[in-house]
């Protein structure tokens, strides 16, 4: 299904002319963050700086929207394979940047993504043409098309991860995310359990409301949540500690997003009218709790802000929501970390899953630089302990799977 949608683009009519397809669009608000001076060292330290010429000369030999569509799914997914090969040790390195680091594959796509809304090809494309091969790309370099998922498992158990691009970076442009950094580590490995071995499957989402509005997320997971045993989404949350989030709420909250966009509104979701306001996980959370999964301690976290029944004013409800109650935040909160697990536990829900799949969302710690590493505008882009601080979430991460899988 996923190759399907992703071929569905080349049937787009193709404009005549380069004049005909109009100017170009200017580049996005995430993508003019590329100019500053962090992520131009974060791609030259890894290596990634010479990914964007690479495309755009790969770009200019196309002579055709099919044969532009065909070098947009070849070199994002060639991109989401390097990223994954370096996290997990194969290959160059490309530069002294640690390899467990999540940003130079989000930078690198932005690149791609620059590179594409400024290409004008002599053959000449329209506005939806442009459009479906950034979508091509967003969704070759994300992993959404390298699910390798069998439909029979064979006696491995089969699990999914989604991870988050790095965000909040106009208050600090080198922030890494540890959920995408997770996401990169555990792609395609295999976690021993004591219930036997454990696949684990990966994508990472973009951290932009409308990518939400368009349904990226059940597009990417309706195909494959009947096909694992386990999923969790997984997001960064707060300092020091991991949360597994028992309830997830129907409520945008407006923070801005990477491109400075911010909804205040009810989740939209298909079939509007049966929408729940909560949603629950279904992931073994006391087990998790319990086990020894790594330095930082993890919580049931069962807290949620409600408009009680008849009431007006939001009120935090330690315990959960209560009957008949408005959603106005989950345990997660009410930003996109919130949304990807009310999304997806609805999806399980509505594709008849809740009883035998588990699934919810895991918080990581805040990913923080160290002590004399704050300062954004004259700090560093990496240290010893941002670093260690990231290894040490990714393999709490990976424990954690494990601990679920062990207990489902």
């Amino acid at each position: 299904m996923l190759g399907l949608a992703l071929l569905a683009g080349l049937t787009a009519p193709a404009a005549t002319t380069a004049t005909a397809a109009g100017a170009p669009p200017a580049p996005t608000v995430e993508e003019q963050r590329l100019d500053r001076a962090a992520p131009r060292e974060i791609l030259r330290r890894s290596g990634f700086d010479a990914v964007a010429p690479e495309f755009s000369r790969a770009l200019a030999r196309a002579r055709s929207f099919a044969q532009a569509h065909r070098v947009v799914a070849h070199e994002g997914t060639r991109l989401w394979r390097r990223a994954v090969d370096r996290a997990q040790g194969r290959g160059p390195a490309g530069g002294d940047l640690t390899r467990d680091d999540d940003r130079p594959l989000y930078w690198a796509r932005l690149a791609l993504t620059r590179e594409l809304r400024l290409w004008q090809p002599e053959f000449g494309i329209d506005a939806r043409q442009r459009a479906a091969l950034v979508d091509a790309l967003e969704d070759t370099s994300r992993g959404r098309t390298d699910l390798r998922l069998p439909r029979v498992s064979g006696g491995v158990r089969r699990v999914l991860l989604t991870g988050f691009d790095p965000f909040t970076l106009d208050r600090d442009v080198r922030i890494s995310n540890p959920s995408g950094a997770s996401a990169l580590a555990l792609d395609g490995t295999v976690i021993e359990t004591a219930d036997g071995p454990a696949r684990v499957e990966t994508v990472v989402f973009p951290v932009r409301w409308q990518d939400f509005t368009d349904g990226a997320v059940e597009r990417t997971l309706r195909p494959v949540l009947p096909r694992v045993d386990l999923f969790t989404t997984v997001s960064q949350g707060r300092v020091g500690r991991f949360d597994i989030e028992r309830t997830n709420g129907a409520w945008r909250g407006g923070f801005p997003d990477n491109d400075n966009v911010g909804r205040t509104e009810t989740i939209p979701v298909p079939d509007a009218a049966s929408q729940p306001q909560w949603t629950t996980t279904t992931l073994p959370y006391a087990r998790i709790v319990a086990a020894d999964t790594g330095r930082f301690p993890v919580y049931d976290n069962t807290s949620v802000t409600e408009i009680p029944a008849g009431g007006t004013a939001p009120v935090v409800r330690p315990d959960g929501p209560t009957p008949g109650s408005t959603a106005r935040a989950g345990g997660g909160g009410d930003y996109l970390s919130n949304e990807i697990a009310y999304r997806a536990t609805l999806l399980r829900d509505r594709l008849g899953l809740r009883d035998r799949l588990p699934g919810g969302h895991v918080h990581t710690p805040v990913l923080q630089f160290g002590a004399g590493n704050t300062d954004p505008a004259t700090g560093a882009v990496t240290d010893e302990e941002f670093v260690r601080n990231r290894l040490d979430i990714i393999a709490q991460v990976r424990e954690i799977l494990r601990a679920a899988a062990e207990g489902s």
